[in-house]
């Protein structure tokens, strides 16, 4: 059985980027932004698609939800190994439009398995695999630490309260990938410029609908000056924690 693989690939903005908004806070503001391929979908989901790829034989494609200025990152998950990459040409906005228009491409294509990111570095909801999952009709298995495939079933390890969970779904699958799942790979010279050749399909957005909006941004409050107490004085501690940090 060959197994179609597709894995959901997301822009992010690099942990070193200074963040602002613009429009009365209500808008990101990109310029200056250096922009990557969102962790969880690079080093994890991308690369055990690949794993259980060379594992089981078949095809690993990459879905993104977004315009051309996404194009360079879908190109480096092409470069660490992907096959064919699908680029739904639509802003994103919101979670459940995102997993609208992925869906409507997984049912099209008849993937075995999907895979994400347990969430992306910018909003961290963390639910677009949960949405995917229900829209295709399909088994769900969320933060997930390792994924095997064997007899048509999805074996997965996933952390839970004072040890590890083991989970077993039958496919189709979507799995949200965290840390543990695989090691990233660092793309090399032969397949960066492999990159540039493989097929980059660009298509048309359904009717996918959003159901949230964005009312305002706003920065975490700065970080007020560090007080450092003397080891001698532990009275003076206990009073800051509670007339000031009031955590006492």
């Amino acid at each position: 059985m060959t197994m179609k693989f597709l894995v959901c690939i997301s822009k992010a903005p690099d942990t070193t980027s200074r963040i602002a908004f613009t429009e009365g806070d209500t808008q990101f503001d990109a310029n200056g932004v250096q922009f990557i391929v969102n962790p969880y979908d690079e080093w994890y989901a991308l690369v055990r698609a690949l794993e259980l790829k060379e594992q089981h034989g078949g095809t690993v494609t990459t879905i993104t939800v977004g315009q051309a200025d996404c194009d360079p990152v879908i190109r480096k998950a092409l470069a660490i190994g992907a096959d064919d990459a699908i680029r739904v040409d639509a802003n994103p906005t919101d979670a459940m439009q995102v997993a609208g228009l992925i869906a409507e491409q997984a049912k099209a294509g008849g993937y075995d398995v999907v895979l994400c990111g347990k969430e992306t570095i910018d909003h961290n909801g963390s639910v677009v695999g949960g949405m995917l999952a229900e829209m295709l009709d399909a088994s769900f298995i969320s933060l997930a630490t390792s994924l095997d495939l064997e007899g048509g079933k999805a074996q997965a390890k996933r952390e839970a309260s004072g040890g590890l969970e083991r989970v077993e779904a039958t496919l189709p699958v979507v799995v949200s990938s965290a840390k543990g799942m695989a090691e990233q790979r660092i793309p090399n010279m032969r397949g960066i410029m492999a990159a540039r050749t493989k097929p980059l399909n660009v298509v048309t957005p359904g009717g996918a609908t959003e159901g949230t909006g964005v009312s305002k941004f706003e920065l975490p409050p700065a970080k007020g000056d560090c007080k450092l107490i003397s080891a001698d004085t532990p009275e003076e501690l206990v009073r800051l924690l509670r007339e000031e940090a009031k955590v006492l």
